[in-house]
């Protein structure tokens, strides 16, 4: 496929800078949001009967003027059925500091710890033309945070060593104490980041620490939202892919097979391996939750359509045509144009069904990116 056909115009006022939320003007002229992690709007798309849902019925399968909005996934599941759930944990990766002599701020986004004794990280730094080897970098803590560039990895990226003679785990909380939620660059573009988005930008279920932007579809789901799935007997099986900004990476190739992605590290257990195999050998559905989940568990399912433990790094980059092996359904968010989650939903759809669906959310008000509505698919 080429790149030029997930090309749209997606207009600003469609991105969501904010989880699904209620607003409140408080009497001091302050306004307050009540966030509402399962309140977003879902579209339902059926890959076999090419049908797209937005409404909810009433008695007589008519559709109604009432959205449907995520809590309502359930309706589409039954007992025995599993979803797969990426566990990754966020880290505040974006960090401000200033350079020495000339006071210049300087964005570093944290990617990852090369050395733990050296203190050395693999950064990306903003604007990149101000820094070079040899240079220092100095952050606002509580302690005299200093990092000096010592290598220049790509055009932004820089590798920087931490001046701060104390304990690993207290060297890291108190390098994560300068850091923000690493909200994607569409968002920290319009505004900044919030306290609100140290909870928001990660999922509840959370354990893993090791991404740098948030597995988003599973954002959506809530902990009341948990325990009503765990109620109706639907089952849930973890797995880790540590998200990198790879799928951010701008494509620059029109021939989509020319595409190479950064790698990402995962891991997939015995226990997950076990739920998600009993599931299917049972005749139940198996949904992943997002694209980073079907990226990790396309890379480890089997010629017998069954999951296996992994634990390494996948590049796999998935876009149509594209024969999933294990999943019967898939939930996604609404992703912008030229986006690899983009492709990889349109390889799950099917592409003409994908834009179809697309044109239905951009002329419906849909919200997209990680704070916007969803897309539950369903192989009926």
């Amino acid at each position: 496929m080429k790149l030029s056909q997930f090309r749209f115009k997606l207009p600003d006022e469609q991105i969501a800078l904010y989880p699904p939320h209620r607003v409140f003007n408080n009497e001091d002229g302050t306004v307050e949001r009540i966030y509402q992690r399962d309140r977003c709007r879902l579209m339902v798309v059926h890959r076999k009967s090419q049908a797209i849902d937005l409404w909810q019925k009433d008695a007589k399968g008519n559709d109604t003027t009432e959205p449907i909005v995520f809590r309502d996934i359930v309706n589409y599941f039954h007992e025995g059925d599993t979803f797969i759930f990426n566990d990754t944990k966020v880290f505040p990766a974006r960090l401000f500091g200033t350079k020495e002599k000339t006071d210049a701020q300087i964005e570093v986004f944290l990617l990852r710890e090369l050395n733990e004794e050296l203190r050395l990280w693999d950064v990306l730094v903003e604007p990149a033309r101000k820094i070079r080897i040899g240079n220092k970098l100095f952050f606002d803590g509580e302690g005299p945070m200093v990092a000096e560039v010592i290598d220049n990895t790509t055009s932004r990226g820089r590798t920087l060593r931490f001046l701060y003679d104390c304990p690993h785990d207290e060297f890291k909380r108190e390098l994560f104490s300068l850091g923000t939620a690493p909200l994607p660059r569409y968002i920290v573009e319009r505004r900044p980041a919030d306290a609100d988005d140290t909870e928001n930008f990660q999922t509840i279920f959370a354990a893993n620490e090791g991404a740098v932007t948030a597995p988003s579809t599973g954002l959506h789901f809530s902990r009341e939202l948990l325990k009503i799935m765990e109620i109706r007997g639907l089952n849930k099986a973890f797995i880790t892919l540590h998200c990198s900004l790879g799928a951010f990476d701008a494509i620059e190739v029109e021939d989509l097979t020319k595409h190479k992605m950064n790698s990402e590290q995962m891991i997939i257990g015995h226990e997950a391996c076990k739920i998600v195999n009993q599931s299917k050998l049972d005749g139940n559905k198996v949904c992943v939750v997002g694209a980073s989940t079907a990226r990790a568990t396309e890379s480890a399912v089997g010629t017998d359509g069954l999951l296996k433990e992994y634990d390494g790094w996948t590049n796999r980059f998935i876009f149509p045509p594209y024969e999933f092996g294990l999943a019967d359904a898939m939930v996604v968010n609404f992703y912008h144009p030229e986006s690899t989650m983009m492709m990889s939903t349109a390889a799950f759809a099917g592409y003409d069904l994908c834009i179809k669906a697309y044109e239905l959310a951009l002329k419906n008000d849909f919200k997209f990116g990680c704070y916007g509505d969803a897309m539950l698919i369903l192989d009926d």
